[in-house]
């Protein structure tokens, strides 16, 4: 599916960015569809309105589901699947979520069991993969600060290897060109300074009997902060309530790399789930942050002015998404330009 009529202004936008970091030596029209790992955030929104202009071809949303579907709440902003349903509706474009069964909190509560399977949304239905194979093992600790996704498990299992795991298990993948795009910026960190801007991805087999031939476009990996909310603004997209309650980034709510200022915030506006988080770390005998626990980093932060508009706030923990994706009057929310407290 190409995008539809409401994205026809946006293919036509004169943006002020360009094609940086050697992307003139690829053709991102040249691929028979078009996958964008969409998180809701500024970063993955630039990377779609991107490809809109540069013409790619059949483009998906895969969203991940951090708390899975089976009845957890501890860690993602709960309108953000519905938010990102709504992107896709409005720009006409197909979204498929997917998720580890039992969610981060599963994964992490984890007791000589073995990996839970991975669910995922498909063009004919759910399907499952998983959940069979594997050593039994034991965590029953939080994601450890640290650029090693090996102890930052959280990346590895609920993001990259679910979105790996789908397209594996997809026939549709096999025989046939995809262009897979994520939105790992240069500007975040040292580590994410290192990435490739266009390399093979990690399902790639196109020498082998399935012929998958797939490659990994990082296509705003140049970009700063102002480019990536100039585009934004140019598309009239209303971002994420998280922003606008003074988040800079678009990761869980309750993200293991979170500030004082963050966790101090959390325990104002969500009590029980800072509570529940600031209880495990209790029962783990080691926190998140391996030199303070969350209680003494909200104790030492100050919580963001921003949450005090109701409406935004109700919006943030709401589970439908009813404002507006494409907006007359847009302004620069609150959380822009603000703390990263992101990966290293």
């Amino acid at each position: 599916m190409t995008p539809g009529r409401d994205c026809a202004k946006f293919r036509a936008i004169e943006g002020d960015q360009k094609m940086k970091n050697h992307t003139e030596t690829i053709d991102p029209t040249s691929y028979d569809r078009t996958v964008i790992a969409f998180s809701g955030g500024k970063d993955s929104m630039a990377c779609l309105l991107h490809a809109i202009k540069s013409g790619c071809k059949n483009i998906e949303l895969w969203h991940h589901e951090i708390d899975g579907r089976e009845g957890s709440t501890l860690m993602d902003w709960p309108v953000t699947p519905d938010y990102c349903r709504a992107v896709a509706e409005a720009f006409d474009i197909p979204i498929y979520f997917s998720w580890l069964t039992g969610g981060f909190e599963r994964e992490m509560t984890r007791q000589n069991q073995k990996k839970a399977a991975t669910q995922y949304e498909t063009p004919e239905g759910l399907m499952v993969a998983g959940g069979i194979r594997g050593k039994e093992a034991t965590r029953m600790m939080f994601p450890q600060v640290s650029g090693d996704l090996s102890v930052r498990w959280c990346s590895a299992y609920l993001k990259i290897d679910v979105m790996s795991i789908a397209i594996k298990n997809q026939d549709r993948f096999n025989h046939s060109r995809t262009l897979v795009i994520s939105g790992e910026r240069a500007e975040e960190s040292p580590q994410r300074a290192k990435y490739q801007t266009f390399e093979p991805d990690r399902t790639d087999n196109r020498t082998g009997a399935a012929g998958r031939h797939v490659d990994r476009w990082r296509p705003i990996h140049g970009w700063s902060e102002a480019e990536v909310w100039a585009i934004i603004e140019k598309a009239s997209v209303n971002p994420h309530p998280a922003y606008k309650l003074g988040w800079a980034r678009l990761s869980c709510l309750s993200c293991i790399f979170g500030s004082a200022n963050q966790w101090a915030t959390i325990r104002e506006i969500a009590p029980d789930r800072f509570n529940k988080i600031a209880d495990y770390e209790e029962k783990f005998g080691k926190t998140i942050q391996r030199k303070k626990s969350v209680r003494e980093l909200a104790d030492q932060g100050s919580v963001y002015e921003a949450t005090d508009d109701p409406e935004t706030l109700r919006l943030a923990f709401s589970e439908t998404y009813t404002d507006q994706i494409i907006i007359d009057s847009w302004e620069l929310p609150a959380g822009a330009f603000g703390e990263s407290a992101g990966p290293s």
